[in-house]
């Protein structure tokens, strides 16, 4: 689902042991990292974001960040994508990329007597792809396989749905993963303006976890990421998602329905941020426990599981719920949920509610905590939503900070249910005299 890597970017951040001791490490050139010292094994991970991915795919060229970032690793310099690959093996290291809709990733894992050598193969992948017309042409069919599969799934067909209603003509409005028009038109020189719209200095985060000191780190960072314009494509501007009530039906012949439904969100450094997040937690964000699972399935037996979590994107933040049900039971759940989204906004939560949540997100806290690539993950997720680097030591403070009457101020602020926007994908009973039916077939 596209929205994954924007939801959990305060999750990363949340999942920290409080025994880290992160250190900033700021490289001869100017170039910032966090680093947390593992001398047990002879191994670094290292993670990068580059802050603005597919959101700076030019109009008309969705689904160049996606398909220029898959060919980074098809070789570079004198390389062919077989002889990188080659030379990446013989150093026993893992490289992998990705692209998402405010960012792209870069993460490396490879042994301290390989360092440097892997350092100088990763700098030539990130500063001299090769974009070869044959490795062009190869993995734009495996992305227009992806597409083609996406183009089946009525869960993406949903979220996709979902955010084209939001945010029309925004970058946020079309999956990144293009479309196969989009994707079948792109060229070389398309791919080659992405790369430099999107690597460039002024928007590099780092994160560094093992057998590395902090004096051998700054080297390293100049080493990585030398050769790299100083500055990149400019950034969209915000948007503010247009999200019109109702319930939306897109024909998919299926015995049940996917339902994708939202609203407006919190911005991620507003000040009752922990609050929000108790209270998806408490609404539909811990499994069993939350509200919606007990409405909708453990008392009404309407769907397999349910789910809320919010959203939030650099330009735009969203409150957002899934589900599927039976053709025949799927308008009843609409119902219960969007009850239970104004109960909640009404009456707020009990106490007893908030010390659960609280319990149960601060005990996950070290629970994720579990590999050098994962720590490192969480220190670039840390610099990424601009949190403090004390923000491990902190956080559970933070959450256990906020009272009552905190997080039932923000229920009745946040939770909108006249203003949420329903899509439903399949054939549903009893939604047709209330609803906008798009008569939409789709196979």
């Amino acid at each position: 689902m596209r929205h994954l890597f924007a939801a959990v970017a305060v999750l990363w951040a949340g999942s920290a042991s409080a025994q880290i001791d992160v250190q900033s490490v700021t490289s001869p050139e100017g170039i910032e990292a966090w680093l947390v010292e593992s001398h047990e094994i002879p191994f670094v991970a290292v993670e990068v974001l580059f802050r603005g991915g597919a959101s700076l795919d030019a109009p008309g060229k969705r689904g160049a960040a996606n398909l220029m970032t898959a060919l980074i690793e098809e070789g570079s310099g004198d390389m062919d994508a077989q002889e990188f690959q080659t030379a990446r093996q013989s150093l026993a290291a893992e490289f992998s990329f990705g692209a998402f809709d405010d960012a792209m990733r870069v993460s490396a894992k490879f042994l301290t007597e390989n360092r440097d050598e892997a350092v100088e193969l990763l700098n030539g992948a990130l500063t001299d792809p090769r974009f070869d017309e044959s490795a062009i042409e190869r993995v734009r069919e495996q992305v227009l396989a992806n597409i083609r599969s996406s183009e089946r799934d009525p869960t993406d067909i949903a979220a996709t749905r979902f955010d084209e209603d939001a945010f029309g003509d925004h970058p946020y409005g079309s999956d990144y993963n293009g479309t196969a028009e989009s994707v079948q038109a792109l060229t070389r020189d398309d791919l080659i303006q992405s790369h430099a719209d999107i690597l460039a200095r002024d928007r590099i985060y780092v994160g560094v976890v093992g057998d590395i000191t902090p004096e051998e780190l700054g080297p390293m960072l100049d080493d990585l990421f030398e050769g790299l314009p100083e500055t990149g494509g400019e950034m969209p501007t915000a948007v503010d998602p247009d999200i019109e009530p109702g319930i939306e039906v897109i024909d998919y012949p299926s015995p049940q329905s996917v339902v994708y439904f939202g609203q407006q969100g919190m911005e991620r450094d507003d000040p009752d941020y922990f609050a929000a997040y108790l209270l998806n937690e408490i609404l539909g964000g811990s499994g069993r426990q939350s509200r919606l699972m007990e409405e909708v399935r453990e008392k009404r037996g309407l769907t397999y599981g349910i789910s809320s979590f919010l959203v939030n994107y650099d330009h735009a933040d969203l409150f957002l719920g899934y589900f599927n049900s039976a053709n025949d039971k799927v308008a009843e759940a609409i119902d219960v949920a969007q009850s239970e989204w104004a109960r909640l906004a009404e009456e707020g939560v009990t106490e007893e509610e908030l010390e659960t949540a609280k319990t149960y997100v601060t005990g996950a806290y070290p629970l994720r905590f579990d590999g050098n690539g994962r720590i490192a993950d969480i220190l670039v997720g840390m610099q990424f939503t601009d949190l403090p680097i004390d923000y491990i030591e902190t956080r559970n403070d933070r959450m256990n900070a906020v009272t009552l009457e905190d997080i039932n101020r923000v229920a009745s602020e946040l939770l909108t249910p006249d203003a949420l926007h329903f899509v439903v994908v399949g054939q549903p009973e009893g939604l047709e005299d209330d609803a906008t039916v798009e008569g939409e077939q789709t196979q």
